[in-house]
């Protein structure tokens, strides 16, 4: 696909513990990549789920290594680790924004095009993002809506929380001489000038949609995939808004009763303050996600399913298959109210504040 006159792209990935994705994630860009940078290690919050000396405990690097030598003829793949940045003891200071620098600063594409190991697009959607690129190269940053992928390649998540803007992941970035990653949490890319690349000319989540592109996010597909995400992000925070015992003690609630169980089926994404449902997906698979799937299905690929027979259940009923409908719409009224109390709200309680002050 890359070839004379199309934009060269930067693929920049950070993984820790990212086996079965990881050969399968590399022979999906490979032919889309300039270059792919990918940032191995753990940040100090991922401690738990890492080896003693900072890196992947299920053999991520050593794959990334054999893929260099066996299958990278055109030497796009570029491995930085934290020994690689001065960190003897190899753990990545912060949490995750060193990494994303240390990808950033390889860059030596046009464009920086984020990726996580679990994150896939279908070879039409690549090719029109680039053809996108060369057609309006006035575009500075493309955001994609997602799809999240949950037990198996054919069940999905949709809910609330996803549908107020968390299914909208910033991921491609004009890359210059001079150009500086400055945040993971949102990714953020700054141009020559100190601008934040949504600011020039943006291609946000709703633009994309509209031209058909979508990300595809496995992200709650294996159990140990998402038991090292919930003991991650419990030290992290995304489950409480304080930093207190209750963030692990919720995400350890969702992984038991929403997810290794379906216990709470309204409840079944990972942020489990919001409600969420399952829904069936029948549309085309990413190719090297089928393969994956197949080959985790012959047993060549050592990773351990989700028994799908409670989650086939809950997709084969009416009730549940309406109720998600319902929600879905509900989402939608409760949503407008909020928007319509935001901008009323203030002056009702100013004109209900002096009417009582009048009386």
């Amino acid at each position: 696909m890359r070839g004379a006159g199309l934009p060269r792209v930067t693929f920049g990935v950070i993984v820790l513990n990212g086996m079965p994705f990881v050969p399968y994630t590399l022979r999906a860009l490979y032919p889309y990549a300039h270059q792919i940078v990918v940032a191995e290690g753990a940040a100090p919050g991922a401690a738990r789920i890492a080896r003693a000396d900072g890196h992947s405990s299920d053999g991520t690097l050593e794959e990334l290594q054999r893929f260099a030598r066996e299958e990278d003829p055109e030497g796009k793949l570029v491995v930085v680790t934290a020994e690689d940045e001065g960190h003897a003891d190899g753990f990545w200071p912060g949490e995750k924004d060193e990494q994303s620098r240390a990808y950033a600063v390889r860059a030596t594409g046009d464009y920086l095009w984020q990726v996580d190991v679990d994150e896939f697009y279908l070879p039409a959607h690549l090719e029109r993002v680039l053809a996108l690129l060369v057609r309006r190269p006035e575009v500075t940053a493309v955001t994609f809506p997602t799809m999240t992928f949950w037990g198996a390649p054919d069940c999905r998540v949709d809910g609330w929380f996803l549908r107020r803007g968390a299914a909208d992941y910033h991921r491609l970035f004009r890359w210059e001489r001079g150009s500086r990653y400055a945040t993971h949490r949102p990714p953020t890319v700054l141009d020559p000038e100190g601008r934040d690349t949504r600011d020039v000319c943006w291609l946000d989540g709703a633009a994309a949609s509209r031209l058909g592109l979508v990300m595809y996010h496995y992200s709650l597909l294996f159990p140990k995939q998402v038991e090292e995400k919930v003991e991650y992000y419990s030290h992290w925070g995304l489950y409480s808004e304080s930093r207190d015992s209750f963030e692990e003690a919720s995400g350890r609630r969702w992984l038991r009763e929403s997810y290794l169980s379906l216990r709470a089926p309204f409840h079944v994404h990972n942020v489990y303050r919001h409600l969420s449902w399952l829904r069936r997906f029948r549309g085309p698979w990413p190719p090297q996600v089928g393969r994956m799937w197949d080959d985790v299905l012959a047993g060549r690929v050592p990773v351990a399913r989700r028994p799908m027979a409670d989650a086939e259940r809950l997709l084969a009923s009416p009730v549940y298959v309406a109720a998600g409908y319902a929600l879905e719409a509900l989402e939608s009224v409760d949503r407008c109210a909020r928007e319509g109390w935001r901008m009323w709200g203030p002056r009702v309680r100013s004109a209900v504040r002096g009417r009582d002050g009048a009386a």
